[in-house]
């Protein structure tokens, strides 16, 4: 088979090191914000958070009433 394309083996391998390579960039990327101090805390963490106190709270709350 003589073709000018690539097989789809080969443009898989290249999709794969691409994918890799965007990845990898953007893991740099964040590190750099990080360092910089421009880290921020995911919402569904503080969201967890929230939760934690406020459960705690009402536990006690029932627990000692």
């Amino acid at each position: 088979m003589n073709t000018s394309e690539p097989s789809d083996r080969e443009r898989g391998g290249t999709e794969k090191l691409n994918f890799v390579g965007r990845r990898r960039e953007k893991i740099r990327a964040e590190i750099e914000r990080n360092r910089r101090g421009e880290y921020t805390v995911p919402t569904w963490v503080l969201v967890a958070a929230l939760l934690a106190i406020v459960g705690a709270w009402l536990a006690l709350i029932l627990i000692l009433g």
